[in-house]
């Protein structure tokens, strides 16, 4: 049969999307994109059969549509991939493609296409709690400033770190940031905002997740000591 690619608004692929999310289970990282208006969707048929969407964007230039982010298949209909794929690549016109390595569709669609392979970032998990502790030192909601992080970390009552979440990924995931002032790193305070940053989270009903760069071995070590677990990486390559 004949597959199909047609470019749609996004209320059309928006069941189809609901499903992906829910059978991957991971914070997807560019879930905001479709809500801030940087995407294109397209819907995939055969016959007279929908079986699965893609989205693009600009990885680099929010107006430019050039980057595939998103490609999913019902499960009955992945033996098709290899045919519907290059038929959304010509239509997209796309000349890259990105891809977190935790998503097992895409991450076999990306390696079969993708050419000259970068890693850009670290993705990571709650896999266990901590009891880290620092004498002297309070976790506490940042209530004395409304435009600055949402919650500082005090060691002999002076702020040594800060950090907060940003919430525009799918439900229930939320993204965690800290920042440990320069004279106070390398003693454990950035770990230790991160465990209590987890533990805020639960109490939001929220799952905490969280990334960095790929060469940023210090947060890397932050995350990891805080119980954190590396789940993936993103990657982008050409097409």
């Amino acid at each position: 049969m004949e597959a199909e690619v047609h470019k749609v608004p996004l209320h059309e692929i928006q069941d189809l999307r609901n499903l992906s999310l829910r059978e991957n289970n991971f914070q997807f990282v560019h879930d905001k994109c479709h809500g801030a208006g940087w995407a294109d969707t397209y819907i995939f048929s055969i016959g007279k059969e929908t079986v699965g969407y893609g989205s693009i964007w600009g990885k680099d230039d929010r107006k430019a549509r050039d980057t595939i982010y998103e490609f999913y298949l019902l499960r009955s209909y992945r033996k098709f991939a290899n045919i519907i794929f290059p038929k959304f690549r010509i239509i997209s016109k796309a000349g890259f493609i990105e891809c977190q390595t935790n998503n097992h569709l895409q991450s076999e669609i990306f390696f079969e296409n993708a050419r000259n392979i970068n890693a850009e970032a670290i993705l990571f998990e709650d896999s266990f709690q901590t009891e880290l502790r620092i004498p002297d030192t309070l976790f506490k909601k940042n209530l004395g400033n409304n435009e600055g992080p949402e919650y500082v970390l005090e060691h002999t009552g002076q702020i040594v770190a800060s950090g907060g979440y940003v919430t525009n990924y799918n439900f229930p995931y939320i993204d965690m940031y800290y920042e440990v002032k320069e004279d106070h790193r390398k003693k454990g305070f950035g770990s230790l905002i991160t465990q209590e940053l987890k533990r805020e989270a639960y109490r939001l009903k929220r799952v905490p997740a969280a990334r960095c760069n790929i060469k940023n071995n210090a947060s890397k070590a932050t995350l990891l000591r805080a119980g954190m677990k590396v789940c993936g990486h993103m990657l982008i390559g050409e097409l």
